[in-house]
């Protein structure tokens, strides 16, 4: 440390003091939290807010403290998460708590990280997660209706929802006890579209009861209801989407409040990727703060896994990505994440004034709006160009500024520009999977000592049943599992039409999905799928049948349950028929619908535990069978070297699930691909989003990597575990482990100075430029070279730049020397670095370097 005269130990003693004073602050919460029509108000003051979604399930407990701290880093005040009934309480009044389930544990990392919470009970959730929350059993309750004035489920939804106010309660974790959490919000998204109206005149009903049973659990907090633009006073309706800059509260009396601002959208099994550009999401931010917001929340900031079979949709993939700012993986996605991390250091400048009063809008254009917030001590404003095409050059407060289109600028002093959401300030990466072979190498990750289990055609189980007629499966297995057997014997006698013209028949069967395989007598005929937008569908498969009996075995397969739309709890799965026998040509039909059927719910190998590795029944052969339906699959392996994030590369598999020491990473269907056209990459931000807009990967499998959580594992002897349903060739998975290529930079002249100058005095702030930045995304990294630096007129993106006609000719070595060797490095955008290598030219300096 250096030392400095003159330096008394009343001095030192005062500046500890307030240090400790200030880590008192970040870790002891308020004990009153209010709202009034501006804002919240915590501790008796009022508050901008900007929070983010973690799903304490969609991750496990060591990644916990990572992902928050990195909220934290981002600029982040408060950590949101939904509560999952159907997690929380499996079967009816047993709960379970334990490992990912661990709300209370989640909570209290996220306290003493120094940040808010808020607590999404619903107990609906919608959240692509299975079934919108609820637990199957809550079906088979007598006389209950969900979502509407119904005693049955109102009864439920009350206990469950004071089980976990009790259960936060007896941790002291409301702010109202000195804890994290801020807010709670009861239902979830009831007054969107046509939803509640589709439940008639015991909707609104249901919403008043809704809130008052959530408040009258004093919590000492306030309740939220998003979209619920009928939410009685005691209350607060919130906004979920893209954009809420126009959304209005239905009372003077609460604050703007956005609780889900969709930082991409989820992956469906066979569609494309969908992506956000940053530029935008920050466009759609500073609009909401400009136009009155004071509470803003990324859905998603981590979205993660969708381990097991939680995933709803149906056919939600099991990566539930979202594009957030930290990836599945919890790594930091450069640049969504550092561009909101100076968009939020921005926006928290104008805090003081922000909350001190509301904005005056005002219109100097066709598409510019300007909004100041202006006390007689503080001043802060936000500029906004809402064209698509055209810059725009504004006059305000007797100077001028450039706007591109589709941006917000922000003068944190009414005059200085902090923040252009459509320049981006911060690093870029490109990062990859690099694939490890499945043989054995230095890394350790080979799989080896493969067995299997053949999985019987049709009925194996002495709990399989017979029924007069067709089955709804969700009614029959209550999503025990994913499949469900429909088994039929038919006779065919000799002079059957059917034989006379050659045994040539078509067998046809619908349902409502989700997918559905044919075996006849104990051979895969046929296959068919739903998708995303239909899950029923028809097949036709054509059969041969002999002389006598014949077997015909339908496995019918869920992907995830229903999870949002009135009445969504009533949307069946499973083969409703016709189910029938059709000549190819006499024309003749035998229906096969009324006919006595025999069920199995789930498979054999489910019943005899094959997921865990155990049992006897596994098989080593000299030739392991691929390519065959309904196959089990054990290998094992030790943890592959490093400590990077892993996953499996599901190449030459069909569909299934998959187990890692007896734990579900999930449902993998890589040869469900995305169709070949849509797909924008990169995509223009300009203009307004919505999900089908900005997509990439199409004609490729829409997830081929699953995340495998480095906790799960062993150092050595670790467990793989796969059913096969469809047919694949396991010995060609693969580990891959997540690296980054390059780290980049691109910044003009143009840009605003780095948001952290603005912590400088004013005559330092004027005597610095625009700045480019440089840093290795992991702690014991340097950079070890620069793969491309120009300044001038460079083009292209991160891993493609290329020079322009205007290019200094001494930037690489200037680059070099100020960045090699060091973790981060920083330099001036500008003439006097650089030198001028073309007059009259507005000029960038593009950098891409790689740390080792």
């Amino acid at each position: 440390m250096e030392r400095r005269s003159g330096c008394s130990l009343s001095v030192i003693m005062l500046v500890y003091g307030v240090v400790f004073l200030h880590c008192l602050v970040m870790t002891s919460f308020a004990a009153n939290v209010t709202y009034d029509h501006r804002a919240l108000i915590v501790d008796g003051k009022r508050r901008v807010l900007i929070s983010g979604s973690i799903h304490y399930p969609r991750s496990t407990p060591d990644m916990w403290p990572d992902l928050i701290q990195k909220s934290k880093d981002g600029g982040l005040d408060v950590i949101e998460t939904y509560v999952f009934w159907n997690l929380h309480e499996p079967v009816r009044n047993q709960y379970d708590f334990e490992g990912r389930k661990d709300l209370i544990n989640f909570v209290k990392l996220v306290e003493k990280a120094g940040l808010f919470v808020h607590i999404r009970i619903g107990p609906y959730v919608c959240a692509e997660w299975n079934y919108g929350g609820f637990p199957l059993w809550l079906h088979f309750i007598p006389g209950i209706e969900f979502r509407t004035d119904n005693e049955p489920f109102k009864a439920e939804m009350k206990r469950f929802t004071t089980k976990i106010v009790d259960m936060i309660k007896q941790e002291n974790l409301f702010a109202s006890q000195g804890g994290p959490v801020i807010l709670s919000q009861i239902e979830n998204e009831y007054g969107n579209g046509d939803i509640e109206s589709r439940y008639g005149p015991r909707a609104k009903p249901y919403v008043n009861w809704a809130a008052s049973m959530a408040t009258a659990l004093d919590t000492g907090v306030p309740w939220v209801m998003c979209q619920q633009p009928d939410a009685p006073p005691s209350v607060i309706n919130t906004c979920n989407g893209f954009y809420c800059d126009q959304f209005n509260q239905n009372s003077d009396k609460t604050p703007k409040m956005w609780t889900e601002n969709w930082t991409g959208w989820f992956l469906s099994f066979g569609g494309p990727v969908p992506y956000r550009p940053v530029e935008d999401i920050a466009f759609a931010v500073a609009r909401f703060f400009q136009r009155g917001g004071t509470f803003q929340n990324y859905y998603m900031y981590h979205g993660g896994t969708n381990f097991g079979r939680t995933s709803g949709g149906p056919f939600i993939a099991t990566s539930y990505d979202y594009d957030a700012p930290l990836d599945e993986y919890g790594l930091i996605r450069q640049p969504k994440w550092g561009h909101l991390k100076d968009l939020h250091k921005a926006i928290k400048l104008c805090e003081a004034a922000m909350v001190a009063t509301d904005p005056n809008i005002t219109s100097l254009g066709s598409t510019i709006e300007a909004s100041i917030y202006k006390t007689d001590s503080q001043c802060a404003a936000f500029l906004a160009n809402t064209a698509t095409q055209s810059d725009a050059a504004v006059s305000f407060n007797g100077n001028s500024y450039h706007l591109p289109p589709w941006s917000v600028i922000i003068l944190p002093d009414c005059k200085n520009v902090a923040f252009n959401t459509a320049k981006i300030n911060s690093v870029s990466t490109i990062s990859t999977f690099v694939t490890q072979s499945s043989e054995a190498d230095a890394s350790g990750a080979s799989l080896s000592g493969w067995t299997s289990v053949n999985e019987p055609v049709g009925i194996s189980s002495e709990n399989a049943f017979t029924r007069m007629g067709l089955v709804e499966q969700i009614n029959t297995t209550a999503d025990k599992s994913d499949y469900l057997w429909y088994s039929l014997s038919v006779n065919i006698k000799n002079d059957e039409p059917f034989l006379q013209d050659g045994s040539a028949m078509v067998l046809h069967v619908k349902t409502l999905g989700h997918i559905l395989h044919a075996f006849i007598n104990g051979k895969l005929s046929g296959s068919g799928k739903g998708n995303s937008g239909h899950s029923n569908f028809t097949i036709e498969v054509p059969v041969t049948l002999v002389p006598g009996e014949n077997k015909i075995d339908l496995l019918s397969a869920t992907v995830g349950l229903q999870n949002y739309g009135a009445f969504f709890d009533l949307k069946g799965a499973g083969i409703t028929g016709p189910v029938q026998l059709k000549g190819f040509k006499n024309g003749s039909t035998t229906d096969l619908s009324s006919k006595q059927w025999t069920y199995q719910v789930g498979l054999k190998g489910e019943e005899v535990g094959l997921s865990n590795g155990g049992s006897t029944l596994w098989k080593s052969q000299a030739e392991l069978p691929t390519n065959q339906p309904l196959i089990w699959y054990k290998a094992s392996f030790d943890a592959p070297a490093g400590d990077t994030p892993l996953s499996m590369d599901f190449t030459g598999m069909g569909k299934g699930e998959a187990w890692v020491n007896g734990q579900s990473i999930g449902r993998f269907w890589p040869t469900y691909t995305a169709p070949n056209n849509g797909c924008t990459n990169p995509c223009n931000y300009r203009g307004g989003y919505n999900a089908n807009k900005c997509l990439k990967n199409c004609g490729k499998p829409s997830q081929l990597l699953y995340h495998v959580p480095r906790s799960w594992l062993k150092s050595s002897g670790n467990v793989l575990v796969l059913f096969e349903e469809m047919g694949g060739d396991p010995t060609k998975l693969s580990f891959a482990t997540r690296e980054i290529q390059s780290v980049c930079s691109r910044i003009s002249e143009a840009h605003p100075l780095p948001i952290d100058m603005w912590a400088s005095e004013d005559d330092a702030r004027k005597k610095s430029g625009p700045t480019l930045s440089l840093e290795c995304p992991h702690p014991n990294q340097v950079i070890s070279s620069i793969k491309f630096a120009s300044f001038g007129t460079p083009q292209g993106t991160c891993g493609s730049f290329i020079h322009g006609r205007c290019s200094s000719s001494n930037a690489l070595s200037i680059v070099k020397k100020a960045c090699i060797g060091s973790k981060s490095c920083s330099l001036g955008v500008s003439i006097n670095v650089f030198g001028e290598p073309c007059k009259g030219v507005a000029k960038s300096l593009a950098v891409e370097a790689s740390c080792t």
